[in-house]
């Protein structure tokens, strides 16, 4: 944009713009501007921060001495940290940024990001200029106690505050100089045989969802996300298809499925024009959008007391599965196959690259020997079919 001394006769002497308007910046007061739109308005304005302008007045109401006095009043307030910034509601801007999220990410790892943001900041209708570092370590500090759950939560209010920065919502984030939590140590829990009895005939026994889920886990070894977002569509008659739009990789993944997985999916009910196999409770009220399973807590509690199996998590069956299958004989890049691993477990980069070969026929023997072994486990048969 063009600079200029500005003066009386140099402002009466500006061409209005054709459509638009055109600012010009002072020469001699720094921030000051003056707009001038192709309707012939003739405005002054002060640049308070980078992106953020403030109307100060029309000219000739507003005399061009008059406005280098206020723009640097105002300017002079910010240097004090005076001035407050653009009130925005916490909630308006959080829609505002997964809106734009959904545009670049899949829409699992949106539900995440919005997940994150409603259950642990819940900051409502307050302004996002309003909220505090010490507002910040207050709601981390109640995840004290799941250090994982913490680490995700920050990860997700960094990324948003700093997109309100870079949205000029905020002049700092309020998690600027706020620690990174710690993490802990790297999960390396498997679950025992008899744990990995108990958890799987419980979920066997079972009818709800997440009973369904936990099964299917110990099955295929799948991550949780992806049986959650399962859809009637991706099952085959001895396969599942899951779309690289809802792998952690973003490779499609296609595995087989022995008879005791399907009986499972037979048991599911499938509700009328809902696509997913295991919605969340709400799309039974007529008229609501359907979406994924999601809720964890409680089941997963619940569950554990029926089982008697504690401190496990739902990804220590993925690991689980892995290592019950290295025990079983089943060679380490069939596993990485069914786990569908990018690293290629014994396979050179290069050998990745070439070799395309799907594995079909192995993986499809090594779920037999699987379910065979987990079947043997709970002494259960599944019906023939």
């Amino acid at each position: 944009m063009p600079n200029s001394n500005l003066t009386d006769l140099t402002i009466q002497r500006l061409p209005a713009p054709e459509r638009g308007t055109v600012t010009y910046w002072d020469t001699t007061t720094k921030g000051l501007g003056f707009r001038l739109s192709s309707g012939g308005a003739r405005t002054f304005i002060v640049l308070i921060e980078s992106g953020r302008r403030q109307k100060i007045g029309r000219y000739p109401a507003l005399s061009l001495k008059d406005a280098r006095i206020e723009a640097k009043r105002l300017l002079a307030e910010k240097a004090l940290g005076k001035v407050r910034p653009l009130h925005r509601a916490f909630d308006d801007a959080k829609e505002l940024y997964l809106a734009e999220c959904r545009l670049k990410n899949r829409p699992r790892t949106v539900d995440g990001y919005k997940r994150l943001l409603e259950r642990h900041f819940p900051f409502g209708r307050r302004s996002v200029g309003d909220i505090t570092p010490r507002d910040i370590q207050k709601e981390l500090g109640k995840l004290a106690a799941t250090p994982g759950q913490r680490h995700h939560a920050f990860t997700a209010g960094r990324a948003f505050f700093r997109w309100c920065v870079g949205q000029h919502l905020i002049e700092r984030s309020p998690m600027e100089h706020v620690r990174v939590p710690l993490v802990g140590t790297p999960r390396e829990r498997v679950l025992s045989t008899d744990e990995l009895k108990a958890v799987f005939a419980t979920a066997i026994a079972g009818t709800t969802p997440f009973h369904r889920i936990v099964a299917l886990l110990v099955l295929t070894g799948q991550r949780r996300g992806e049986i959650a977002a399962l859809q009637w569509a991706w099952i085959g008659e001895n396969t599942m298809a899951l779309p690289s739009t809802h792998t952690k990789n973003r490779r499609e993944h296609i595995f087989p499925i022995g008879q005791a997985a399907k009986e499972v999916l037979d048991g599911v009910p499938q509700l009328k024009d809902n696509p997913y196999v295991f919605p969340a409770s709400r799309d039974k009220v007529k008229g609501k959008p359907a979406t994924t399973f999601n809720g964890w807590g409680k089941p997963k509690a619940a569950f554990d007391v029926e089982s008697g199996v504690s401190g496990w998590t739902l990804h220590d069956l993925r690991r689980t599965f892995s290592s019950g299958m290295a025990a079983l004989g089943v060679p380490q890049v069939v596993v990485e196959k069914l786990l569908n691993h990018i690293s290629g477990g014994t396979q050179s980069p290069i050998a990745q690259v070439y070799n395309r070969y799907s594995y079909m026929d192995e993986m499809q023997q090594s779920m037999v020997i699987w379910e065979s072994y987990l079947l043997k486990l709970i002494k259960f048969s599944p019906s023939t079919s």
